[in-house]
């Protein structure tokens, strides 16, 4: 289990399970933010506390991205809509956790701006990316 909260800590998630990586994107929202994420399913194995806004891309994304109103700590977000099986796509800021519990995952390149699909791995860790 994985848990982390905004700096503040009124909103918080928890992922019931440890992630196998973790997820750095380079669209124009992921890049700005700053985070990392981890994957799952809000209600499923993904559970939120707080209160949170959220915002969705004007261009009409398809998540909505949660944070906190007092601090401004992007948590996680959530598909706008369910899969087939009546679920919503999710994902956690690992940013929001404790760094030892995740500083030895890998992380797998996103290119969210152009091409929308996985990049090339290479031997990158979370603790590569702590700057």
């Amino acid at each position: 289990m994985l848990k982390g909260t905004c700096h503040c800590g009124e909103v918080g998630w928890t992922l019931e399970t440890a992630p196998e990586l973790v997820t750095a994107c380079n669209c124009t929202i992921c890049r700005r933010y700053g985070v990392l994420w981890a994957n799952g399913y809000i209600g499923h194995d993904i559970q939120t506390t707080g209160q949170s806004n959220a915002y969705r891309r004007r261009d009409g994304g398809d998540i909505h991205f949660h944070f906190c109103a007092y601090c401004g700590c992007v948590t996680h977000y959530v598909a706008c809509s369910e899969d087939e099986n009546g679920r919503k796509r999710t994902a956690v800021n690992v940013r929001m956790s404790d760094p030892s519990a995740i500083s030895e995952l890998p992380v797998r390149h996103f290119d969210g701006h152009d091409s929308f699909k996985e990049l090339p791995r290479d031997s990158q860790k979370v603790k590569d990316m702590w700057f």
